[in-house]
């Protein structure tokens, strides 16, 4: 027999590959995605919520126009490897070298600086990688002689809410996830999508949901056709019970919470039913290449013209508010669900700020010189680095819940009367909230660019060593915001979504008689 003929692939065209596939996918969103945001936009009937998309899709242009990120999180790296058997590598450095070679160009790339996520040592020192590395990679050999790269960058506000049960199999899967998704929250940044893993064992249940999200929104050429198999049907009825729970984008209240559901199975043991859930944000982020051995992958760039026009002014029914001149008085004023237009100047803070910060204040200890947060609102956002003549990079909102164990001692301790984040906040911080006559505000999350527009003048002033989740200062003018949780503990995400939740099953009511 003759020898296989081998497809020899460079080293250096695996890693320019990645490297180009992760920059392109930090700003522009995949069409498919734009256009179903589009779609659940001009259905959208909520005034929130059509807000939240109005933004989504603003930012989303504005970063294919700047060729910056769609999200401050720029996420962490996971990569889906099929080697063929007949490749040959030009090279002697690992598969995992070269992948994380290529993660390392991507996110140190002068002129388009991404966020360094990543922390070694997450039991202990939980120390900043700097470039983003390691990515998650999972790799499978297969017969051919081309690699096949399916890669994304997955922001930590949608990870965490991922869910897994080992269900029996008699259970309903529908069920379980009509029960499970609102217990996520809104930190995922809904309108996204749900990608279940059904069958094998535990991790590969979690492997199959992750792998699902990579694949294209398809979900209306399936209700235009109908169902022909039975992972068909329950895709149909996952959305649509999904969707009837009024969640809505931030979980604002409104009609589209979901923009497709996918489900991947595998056989398994006839005791068992695992499934795992995890959601897609609004900053979904994901490319496909192959490398035959003729050179590095080509990604190409869309036209800007696939992106629609939105026109977005909320000032006619916006209160403007001048954050350097703010009282526990002119808050008190504020109703749940109001838009205000935020100018002057906060402070920003994160987990590992807010740790640093309570233990100061437990020990007795002054706050670091230029942290003063008498009649000041706090921002939780770990920004993107500027580059060129940027004031800061993409600096949206991140998922306020990881600070409400911190938020009583803070407001107790210094004269903080308002905090900003994403999505909803827990019972703890709510009670804590109302206790102390403060607020909570709500920025839209998949809209980092956008809301960085209105920051006009950034600095450190504590804690720099923390990278992204040092304590900044900035100076806004008109940035957007929604009294998520006013002086009283009234929150919008519980009000919004039962309140359309009751509205949607009126109209289906109606519909049926």
């Amino acid at each position: 027999m003759g020898e296989l003929a081998m497809t020899t692939i460079r080293n250096e065209h695996l890693i320019q590959s990645i490297a180009d596939a992760l920059q392109y996918i930090s700003y522009y969103h995949p069409l498919d995605f734009v256009q179903a945001v589009h779609e659940a936009y001009k259905r959208e009937e909520s005034t929130a919520a059509k807000d939240a998309m109005a933004q989504i899709l603003i930012n989303s242009r504005l970063c294919a126009e700047g060729k910056r990120p769609i999200c401050q999180d720029t996420g962490i790296v996971t990569i889906f490897l099929k080697i063929g058997m007949e490749i040959q590598w030009e090279g002697d450095i690992s598969v995992y070298d070269m992948v994380n070679e290529g993660v390392r160009r991507a996110y140190l790339l002068p002129e388009n600086l991404l966020r360094a996520s990543i922390l070694s040592d997450p039991l202990g020192s939980r120390t900043n990688t700097k470039d983003n590395t390691p990515a998650v990679i999972h790799t499978e050999i297969v017969p051919g002689g081309v690699v096949e790269v399916k890669l994304a960058a997955k922001g930590g506000g949608s990870e965490n809410k991922a869910k897994l049960a080992m269900l029996n199999p008699s259970d309903s899967i529908a069920d379980w996830v009509e029960k499970t998704l609102p217990q996520m929250g809104a930190g995922w940044c809904p309108p996204g999508i749900l990608g279940l893993g059904v069958g094998g064992t535990a991790e590969k249940a979690v492997l199959l949901a992750k792998e699902s999200l990579m694949s294209p929104i398809d979900i209306h050429y399936l209700k235009e056709k109908g169902p022909s198999n039975r992972v068909e049907e329950l895709r149909l009825e996952i959305m649509d019970r999904v969707n009837s729970l009024g969640i809505g984008a931030q979980g604002l209240g409104g009609l589209t919470t979901v923009l497709d559901v996918k489900i991947s199975d595998y056989p398994t043991h006839a005791a068992s039913l695992p499934v795992a859930m995890i959601p897609n944000c609004a900053a979904t982020r994901h490319a496909h290449f192959t490398l035959d051995g003729s050179g590095a992958a080509e990604l190409k760039p869309p036209a800007l013209s696939e992106w629609p026009e939105i026109k977005w002014d909320v000032g006619p029914r916006a209160r403007k508010v001048n954050l350097d001149e703010i009282s526990a008085a002119d808050i008190a004023l504020w109703q749940p669900g109001e838009t205000l237009l935020l100018s002057g100047t906060m402070l920003t803070g994160r987990d590992a700020a807010h740790k640093k910060l309570l233990a100061m204040l437990n020990a007795g200890d002054a706050l670091p010189e230029g942290v003063d947060f008498e009649n000041k609102f706090i921002y939780y956002v770990g920004p993107v680095d500027p580059v060129g003549e940027e004031v800061i990079g993409p600096a949206g909102p991140t998922t306020a819940t990881r600070m409400d164990k911190f938020t009583n001692g803070l407001l107790e301790k210094t004269g903080l009367i308002g905090m900003i984040g994403k999505a909803e906040r827990g019972p703890i911080a709510i009670e804590a909230i109302k206790k102390h006559k403060a607020v909570y505000l709500m920025a839209v999350g998949g809209a980092a660019y956008l809301v960085s527009k209105a920051i006009r003048r950034a600095k450190v002033v504590a804690f720099k060593e923390l990278g992204m989740e040092a304590i900044h200062e900035f100076e806004v003018e008109e940035m957007p915001v929604t009294v998520a949780v006013d002086v009283n503990g009234v929150s919008v995400h519980e009000t919004g979504p039962e309140l359309w939740k009751a509205k949607i099953a009126e109209e289906r009511v109606i519909e049926v008689s």
